[in-house]
């Protein structure tokens, strides 16, 4: 394992894998939270992600949704999307379904981890964040910049709880359709939600190790998501 607090977990299809936790310093008990990845692994990033979320107070699991085509660990530049392609397009509805199952597993077989559950996800993970939202009983979704969110947007009326999107009105990776097609389904579907552009705001912008990084909309949407989570999770 490539980085502390990892756990070693095994899908529905019997492929093991690991992820990253952060915990909470206080007393329990405390809700949980599934972190996913952006395209470019559990990296620094994600685990700091992690780590903020525990500072918080939630218990935290971020599982690696590259395991069938990587070896354990892997880290991609932010700047090497073509070494990311070919694990990005190998992934299924029907793997991220195994792996954020048995995320949500293990967040409930821990003594200090409450019933109420939620995901949270950018990038690759925004759109993982709302297949989690369809396939899991939980009390809430985060979505950053989910590319592909569109896709799924027929199962809308699976989804089980709130869900809360951001997406950066500069992005040339998300057209404006797409957002649209989402909610859209959603509206059909009489299921809440909250969308949330931001204009000034590029994919990604949300990453301080990446060149789109905003900080402001990043604080902007951080706050937005951890009052989010309070409501739905506390």
């Amino acid at each position: 394992m490539s980085y502390p607090n990892a756990v070693a977990l095994t899908a529905a299809d019997s492929t093991q894998f690991n992820a990253y936790t952060a915990f909470p310093t206080t007393a329990g008990p405390h809700p949980g939270i599934i972190l996913l990845q952006e395209a470019f692994g559990v990296n620094s990033h994600i685990r700091n992600v992690a780590d903020r979320l525990a500072e918080t107070g939630y218990v935290v699991i971020a599982p690696e949704l590259f395991h069938r085509t990587a070896a354990p660990g892997l880290e991609i530049s932010y700047s090497d999307f073509a070494s990311a392609m070919p694990h990005y397009q190998a992934t299924t509805p029907e793997g991220l379904t195994a792996d954020v199952q048995a995320a949500y597993d293990w967040l409930g077989a821990q003594p200090n981890v409450t019933d109420k559950i939620g995901s949270i996800g950018f990038c690759l993970g925004g759109r993982v964040s709302f297949l989690a939202n369809v396939v899991l009983p939980l009390a809430a979704g985060v979505s950053y910049y989910g590319g592909g969110t569109h896709l799924l947007a027929s199962r809308a009326p699976e989804l089980h709880a709130p869900h809360l999107f951001f997406w950066g009105g500069q992005d040339a990776h998300i057209p404006q359709e797409q957002v649209l097609a989402v909610t859209a389904a959603l509206d059909a579907a009489g299921k809440p939600y909250i969308n949330t552009i931001i204009s000034s705001a590029d994919h990604g912008f949300h990453c301080d190790e990446r060149s789109s990084y905003n900080p402001q909309a990043a604080q902007e949407a951080w706050a937005l998501t951890l009052a989010f989570l309070h409501e739905k999770l506390r």
